[in-house]
């Protein structure tokens, strides 16, 4: 029923993409300004980090989504400075919506914005001003991957993830982009992502599939336990792809809800192997829990242990650090019928029964954890429940990266 396809944000029909060197990177190959823009009118749904400190483009894109009655027209987002803590961060902000918004002949409140990078520096309006042209000048339906790198600042990689699927005979597209590598931690939304589709949905139920997603992806994620004051997502649908629009929870909307799941876990998989330094993705998946929120807190608890993540980057079976995060999960189970293994395509190391060790072999061990994908399954034994999260290593090379993220 789901195909994977390419073109991330401009998978879906309508939307055009771009990203340029502004000047706000010294690397001139790296892009640092980015833009995408429906072609009509797109219900738009949003979700926000919970930090107290909310940087100025979060204040500035709750406000124009408001004015708008919930619809957008383009997104115009930055890297290498947060537009965070700054006095005049609101300005910068609404300048950048302005900007936009006359470079494509749209009224301001059309724009949204968001921003990544240092926070607590001033943010120079004038290499936006200065190339805002030539970026709406190029945008084009296949100008996503410019736009995925503009994002970009510590990442590794860009990353990019789309999906078709048919709604009342109408082929729909659904993509989106990210970026993320450090400051990540499950506490609603994680870094920037942007998702994009031609379905027709409600402002009502665009806004409870975006809320209810994020639950179980964005939310089940943890890098270093630090949570951004930028963390933002919206998700856009233009209608293009011409089916009925989506105004109950119905058939239509579990095939759509099922197709935003896939991106936007696949995005958060992506998020999760590219953490500041790492060289494993994490997974730990929960099952026999007597409910979801119980298996997604104690799933948490394990991804988020820096003790664990250490271990995992030494390749070290310690699995009494996965019953200690397991044991100061704050829910209610029974510690005496946990069942914990490790596994790879390496093969399965069963390392706990009922609570307790079980002798295993140490060389297997360390062939099983060698590999750059590690599960950890953990069962509960009390109920029919379960859920994922994800995560990564912890390095040495972590600390080097944050020890002078400012230069």
């Amino acid at each position: 029923m789901y195909r994977v396809t390419n073109g991330g944000v401009c998978a879906a029909a309508g939307y055009r993409a771009n990203g340029v060197n502004c000047g706000l990177n010294s690397d001139k190959t790296k892009n640092d300004l980015g833009l995408y823009v429906s072609d009509v009118p797109a219900v738009t749904a949003g979700v926000y980090t919970t930090n107290k400190v909310k940087g100025a483009p979060i204040l500035v894109t709750k406000a124009h989504l408001a004015e708008n009655n919930g619809t957008a027209r383009a997104v115009i987002m930055n890297s290498k400075n947060a537009n965070t803590c700054n006095a005049d961060g609101v300005e910068k902000a609404e300048a950048m919506c302005e900007l936009a918004a006359n470079a494509l002949g749209l009224d301001k409140n059309d724009v949204l914005v968001a921003s990544t990078g240092v926070i607590g520096q001033i943010l120079p309006i004038e290499p936006i001003s200065e190339h805002i042209g030539e970026l709406a000048a190029g945008l084009t339906y296949d100008g996503n991957e410019r736009a995925a790198t503009a994002i970009m600042t510590t990442d590794t990689v860009k990353k990019e993830y789309a999906v078709e699927f048919e709604l009342g005979g109408k082929l729909c597209r659904l993509g989106g982009m990210a970026k993320g590598s450090g400051m990540i931690h499950p506490n609603m939304a994680t870094t920037l992502n942007f998702i994009t589709t031609d379905a027709a949905i409600s402002q009502e139920l665009i806004q409870k599939a975006l809320s209810d997603t994020v639950k179980v992806t964005y939310n089940c994620l943890s890098v270093d336990g630090d949570t951004s004051t930028n963390d933002t997502i919206l998700l856009m649908a233009n209608g293009l792809a011409g089916n009925a629009e989506i105004t109950e929870e119905n058939a239509d909307y579990d095939v759509f809800k099922e197709a935003l799941y896939i991106v936007m876990s696949e995005l958060t998989k992506m998020l999760a192997k590219d953490g500041e330094g790492a060289t494993k993705l994490l997974e730990c998946a929960v099952s026999g829990a007597p409910d979801t929120d119980t298996a997604i807190i104690v799933a948490k608890s394990v991804i988020r242990s820096p003790l664990l993540k250490c271990a995992m980057f030494g390749e070290d079976a310690n699995w009494g650090r996965v019953l200690c995060a397991i044991g100061y999960a704050e829910a209610d189970f029974e510690i005496d019928k946990v069942d914990v293994d490790f596994r790879s395509k390496a093969g399965v190391l069963p390392v706990c029964r009922g609570g307790a060790g079980v002798p295993f072999s140490e060389e297997f061990a360390k062939v099983v954890l060698a590999e750059d994908e590690i599960f950890i399954d953990v069962s509960l034994n009390s109920g029919n429940a379960e859920a994922k999260a994800w995560g990564c290593d912890l390095t040495y090379d972590y600390v080097k990266i944050n020890g002078d993220y400012r230069s």
